[in-house]
């Protein structure tokens, strides 16, 4: 079974959601000994217009807040208010947030080197080192130094990931999982689309995972006859003696 889920480096909603699945796929690999699911993270950017800072944050500040407060037209106590809900919903799920610590951030090139580390069997390991890098650590993620040693850190070599990022030799794959993305529905991320069957959209609860994942398991497994072809058993032409 196959789980693709589209979200972005810096949206908080995402690292929220990346739990809640985590747990709902734990739960559901011990109710299911032996089953296979591939995960596979997929580009989406929050804004493809932003400009990054490529210096680290110094300390905490209400930068991030007015930020939002500007973007969306609303007041900055109203902002910090809901950075603050986000922030003990994410701790509710084992995750330190320090979003006052952020900067803005393009992710074109994170998303570039999360294809990269797909390729290379990392790519869980990338998504969550970046995760926690703008969340956590007020990392700069638009540096392309920053993002080379970050995505070392979680397996990728840094010589081929700064090849890659001056080359943007994954540009054309970001812009097609975003496109996918528009073409299924997604209006927002994260976005989670389990066999091609069922799109989950948002940080749902991991109950409801976990019932997605059930569903689709059994959706996909046909039944297994076991016995001999000869049991005793009627049909349209009659029954076994």
């Amino acid at each position: 079974m196959k789980v693709e889920i589209w979200s972005d480096v810096v949206c908080p909603w995402c690292y929220i959601g990346k739990r809640r699945f985590e747990s709902a796929l734990r739960e559901f690999e011990r109710s299911v000994p032996g089953a296979d699911v591939e995960v596979e993270w997929k580009s989406f950017e929050l804004d493809p217009t932003a400009v990054s800072v490529t210096t680290r944050a110094e300390g905490p500040s209400d930068d991030h807040v007015r930020r939002l407060a500007a973007k969306f037209g609303q007041g900055v106590e109203q902002v910090r208010s809901m950075v603050e809900h986000v922030d003990a919903t994410a701790a509710a799920e084992g995750l330190e947030f320090h979003q006052d610590l952020s900067v803005p951030t393009n992710t074109v090139k994170a998303h570039q080197l999360l294809h990269l580390a797909r390729e290379r069997g990392v790519q869980g390991a990338v998504k969550e080192r970046f995760l926690r890098a703008n969340f956590t650590e007020g990392e700069a993620l638009g540096d392309d130094e920053t993002l080379v040693r970050l995505a070392a850190e979680a397996g990728l070599d840094p010589v081929e990931s700064r090849a890659a990022l001056a080359e943007d030799r994954y540009l054309d794959a970001v812009r097609a999982d975003e496109a996918e993305a528009a073409a299924l529905g997604a209006r927002g991320v994260p976005f989670f689309v389990v066999d091609r069957r069922y799109g989950v959209s948002g940080a749902q609860p991991a109950e409801q995972f976990l019932q997605v994942l059930d569903r689709a398991w059994r959706e996909s497994r046909p039944l297994t006859f076991v016995g001999g072809e000869d049991a005793d058993a009627c049909g349209p032409e009659g029954c076994a003696v």
